[in-house]
Order: structure tokens, then sequence, then C-alpha cells
């Protein structure tokens, strides 16, 4: 026995819509990553360049991998308005027309710590603890049914505020951060509130049995665990005990 207990939710009642949504946004209020360590330290100024730096090289692996996610997504909707809904995400981050998008802002931020965008986009730097995290994000959303891999989207709801956090510490504490470099943050104060609210809609007219509702509140744990182990990817490398893995970046490496 593992001592995990498993609950068949199939003749449960499923929970009224209210229940529902307090049970998705309890898991933000528990587990977000707006809670750990290394992100106090990023906001309060506690961090290095180099520390900062790592958490963005890092976490580009993140935004690459959400477009990518998305189209997976789409490409199993047979539903042409979902699609026709769903695409801006992509656009959000890909860009379209002149519009760069949350990418190429991104690595607005990248070159401003230092990084040549061959380096940044060729993930090779990143620690493997990254590259996991984000590929199982991206073959959740794939395997799992459509209500739930757009509940796994539902820590958009929790986002506007780390990014308000984040870019009002970042500005007042570090130096080598001005309003262009944050740039991708502060646009994702409109653009997450919008998809939030379309996904919690959807997730909330869609998933109508209690196992589906509980399967919706797991996928945003474990969305919210993707975000918390790339965090304690970064800490155990770049801050406490400072064990970076062979091949991820080291401060002070050259030809970067």
């Amino acid at each position: 026995m593992n001592g995990i207990v498993q609950v068949d939710w199939r003749d449960a009642a499923p929970l009224s819509r209210e229940e529902f949504e307090a049970a998705i946004r309890a898991v933000g209020a528990e587990r977000y990553h707006d809670k750990h360590e290394f992100h106090k330290l990023l906001h309060g100024g506690k961090l290095q360049k180099e520390q900062v730096a790592a958490w963005a090289l890092n976490r580009y692996c993140y935004q690459e991998a959400v477009p990518r996610k998305d189209a997976a997504f789409m490409s199993r909707v047979h539903d042409r308005a979902l699609r026709r809904e769903w695409i801006h995400r992509i656009h959000d981050h890909d860009g379209l027309g002149e519009e760069g998008g949350g990418i190429e802002r991104w690595l607005v931020l990248t070159d401003a710590l230092g990084f040549s965008r061959d380096y940044v986009t060729s993930r090779r730097g990143a620690l493997p603890a990254t590259k996991f995290a984000v590929e199982a994000y991206v073959r959740f959303v794939v395997e799992q049914p459509l209500v739930v891999a757009v509940a796994s989207s539902l820590t958009e709801l929790f986002a506007p505020s780390i990014h308000r956090e984040r870019i009002a510490g970042m500005l007042e504490n570090y130096n080598f951060v001005d309003d262009q470099v944050m740039a991708y943050f502060k646009r994702r104060l409109t653009q997450a509130p919008r998809d939030s609210e379309f996904a919690l809609a959807f997730v909330l007219d869609n998933a109508r049995t209690r196992a589906e509702q509980e399967a919706c509140v797991g996928a945003v744990r474990f969305k919210c665990d993707v975000l918390w182990a790339q965090l304690d990817a970064l800490h155990h490398a770049y801050v406490t005990p400072g064990l970076i893995p062979p091949g991820a970046w080291r401060p002070g490496e050259t030809n970067v």
C-alpha cells in the first residue's frame, strides 16, 4: 500500500457552479508560484544579476512552449468557434504581422541580461528540470480530455497579481531593468484576464460530472506543480545549494 487514497467520483453529485469555481481558485491560494521563495527573492531585489539572468534564460523555455501547447490543443478541436477563440493565444506569444508577440518581448529581457538570442532560443543552457517540466505540460494538453486541457491554463486566473508585483519589484530593485525590458509583463496584465475569463467559463460549462470537475481541479494543481518545479530547479542550481548540472549555463560563462 502506498498510502494514497483513490477517490471514485463517478457516483458523486456534481459541485454547484459556485463550488466548482471556488475549488479551482483555492488551488491558486494554496499552490501558485508567487509563494515560492525564489520569487520572493526575485521581486524583493535579493538576487544578483546573474541569478535573474538564469531565471530569464530558463523561463524562456516555458514561454516558447506555450504557443506549442496551444497549437497542439487546437489540432484536437473540431469546434470552429473554439479554434477561432483559442488562436489569439498563439498570436499573443508568436506575434502576428507587425506585432512581435510575447516571445519577442521576452527576448528583449534576455537581451538586456547579456544573452545572445541564438543561445536563448537554442535552450541548450536551460536546466534539465526546466525542459522536463515544460514538455510535461505540452504532453498533458495533448493527452488529456479537452475540458481538462483547458483547465490546465487556469493558472492565468492568478497571474495578474504576480505580474504587478514583478513589475513594481524589479523596476524598483534592479538598475538593469527598465520599462522596455518589462514590456512582456505589462502586456500580460490585459491578456491573461481575457484568456482566463474565457477558459474559466468554458470549464464551468463543460465539466458536468463530479469526476470531470475533479479532473479539472487536478489539472490546475498539475500546472501549479509545473511552475513550482521550475523555480525549485532554479533555486537549487543558482541559490542554495548552488549545484548547477552539466550543460546548464553558469554565471560568468562567455560566448552565450
